[in-house]
Formats: C-alpha cells, structure tokens, sequence
C-alpha cells in the first residue's frame, strides 16, 4: 500500500484537520463528534441541508457544504457511516428555524443512522424531513443495501435542493424537489481496479489487468458482471443503455448528464467517456442540456467511473445554474 498518510487509524481525524486549515473562514470543522458547517451556519429562516456518509468519498459530502448547497456534512471512518450523535450535532448546529432536510444515499447504516439522527432532533423540537437517493441501476439489492444504492444523484440532489433552500422555499418544496431528482436520476459505474482501504492495506478485491467490473459500488461491491476490458465506447454503451433503458429516458428528454470519475482516473479520459456519451445520447435523440464532467463521488484510489443522467425541466435547470459557492462546487458565485 502506497499512500500520503501516517497512520491508517488517524487519517480522517487528520484529513478533517487539513480541511479546517485550508477552508478557513469558509467551513467550520468540528471534532468529536466529526461534522463540517459553512461558517455563517445557521441560517436564519432558511431551511438547512445536512448529508454525510462514509469518508473516502470526497469531495462527497464536505467538499459541498457552502452557499447553494449543504449546510452540514457529517464524515464517518473510511466506507463507514456517520453515527447519530454526529447528525444529530451537526442538525442541531445548522437549523435556522425553517426546518432541517437530510439527503441521504441508500446504504443501510446511512439510513439507520439518520432516522435515528432524526428522532432525536425531533424530540428536541426540531422540523426534519429525510430523503433517501437510490440512483443505481446495476443491481437492486448489494451488500450493503436493501435496494438500489444511492451514488451520483445525491450530488445533484444536494445541489438543486441547496439551490431551492437558498431561496426561502420552505422545508415541504425542497423535500419534494429532493424526491423529484432522485426519481429523474439514474446511475451505473464501472471499476478497472479496486481500491485500497487504508486500515486494510490491501485491495478490497482482485481485478486483473484484462478484466473490468460492471455496476460496481463506490465500496467496492460487487456489480453485475466481470468482463474483459474493453474500449471506451463499448463500455459507455453498456452503462448508458442500462441507465437510460431503466427510466427510461426517451428521444426529446433533456438531460444533465454527470461523468463522474472514481478517484484513479484522469480527467483525459473522463473527456473520453463523456464524449462517447454524448454520442450514444444523440443517437437516442436525448440531448445533453447540461454537464459535469470530473471526481465527484469517488472510491478512494478506484479506477473507472461512473454516468448519471438526470431528466431535466426548466425548474430542475434554473436551480442547477443558481449560484453555488463550495470547495467542490463553484459558479456564478
């Protein structure tokens, strides 16, 4: 294992340390419990926003807490989810009295833990409402869910919902957009290689160097088959049409199409993928209205990537192109 690291136990204490110094004045980073704020959190009057999940990720989650999008991300250990004490301090610190909204990706302890979270906000007082993204089409139940797993539209869905939230609409309208984007969105990836966990210290799994995994998750589980590497464009087609056959999408739609990278792959050929996709969509006569192209929701050092292709309206569009201003995300800000 080669990794620009101390010790594996203290990465994410330290990672969360870096992040503190390098976003100062910007995030606020809190330690024990873990969870990352924008600086002027809360927002009076506002509804506030909070994800989080395993690190490992990045930039998911804290790399998108700011103006336009997450109030609050909550880090847990490496593909390990955030307990509830640590949602429930950061719900608590975000809410500005409009209420509180979890996103939250369909993996059984994120889900498990952010009722919980929920609950106990409730009890307090708190306004929380909860959504579950489940995008991913390669398989329907994996190990670590009961049901689709949740992966690229979570980003999308933070971004519109921080847009909407930005703009006073209270809890029930930015819920309800949340729901909308995660039933307009699917997602399906694919890994040339396995990543290294750095308590492991070794592969989650063996690839060999002919081989590529279809429908992997960004843990590194099991897709829904093995097969010889292939070309760019053979392997476009095969997750294009899994992600656009299940909506489906259909000639005339108009899509925000996300090409998102693992974590081991250069931008060169996330280009490559994306113009492959943009191929396979025009053949379809589904035009790509907006894009996004890089490592978004990685897997560590994973090579491959993944599409996510969310059917857009004009409302869906206008929230996309507000303002956004994160360590991940930035435009017209």
């Amino acid at each position: 294992m080669k990794k620009l690291i101390n010790r594996p136990e203290d990465v994410v204490r330290e990672e969360l340390a870096g992040i503190a110094l390098a976003h100062a004045g910007r995030l606020e980073v809190h330690t024990d419990p873990h969870w990352i704020a924008r600086a002027d959190a809360p927002v009076r009057g506002k509804v506030a926003i909070v994800s989080g999940g395993g690190s490992g990720h990045e930039p998911l989650h804290g790399g998108f807490v700011g103006r336009g999008m997450l109030d609050a991300a909550c880090p847990g250990e490496v593909f390990t989810s955030p307990t509830p004490d640590q949602v429930l301090a950061a719900t608590q610190a975000v809410d500005g009295g409009a209420g509180v909204l979890h996103i939250v990706k369909n993996y059984t302890g994120d889900v498990m833990n952010f009722e919980m979270a929920a609950d106990l906000a409730r009890d307090g007082g708190l306004t929380v409402d909860q959504v579950v993204i489940a995008d991913d089409v390669a398989v329907e139940d994996s190990l670590f869910t009961a049901g689709r797993r949740g992966v690229g539209a979570t980003l999308l869905a933070e971004k519109i919902c921080g847009a909407a939230a930005e703009e006073g609409r209270p809890l029930r309208d930015v819920a309800s957009l949340c729901r909308a984007v995660g039933e307009r969105s699917r997602s399906m990836g694919v890994a040339l290689t396995s990543c290294t966990v750095p308590m492991n210290g070794k592969p989650t799994f063996e690839l060999g160097d002919d081989e590529m995994e279809i429908g992997i998750g960004i843990h590194g589980e099991p897709g829904r088959e093995r097969r010889p590497l292939a070309a760019a464009s053979e392997v476009v087609d095969i997750l294009a049409a899994a992600v656009a056959d299940d909506l489906p999408f259909r000639s005339g739609d108009r899509v925000l199409a996300l090409v998102n990278g693992m974590g081991g792959t250069p931008l060169m050929e996330l280009y490559v993928v994306y113009g492959e996709l943009h191929r396979f969509l025009g053949e379809r006569g589904v035009a790509i209205a907006r894009n996004l192209v890089g490592s978004f929701a990685t897997s560590l050092d994973m090579a491959g990537c993944s599409i996510t292709l969310l059917r857009l309206d004009d409302e869906l569009t206008r929230l996309w192109d507000a303002p956004v201003d994160t360590p991940g995300l930035r435009w017209g800000a």
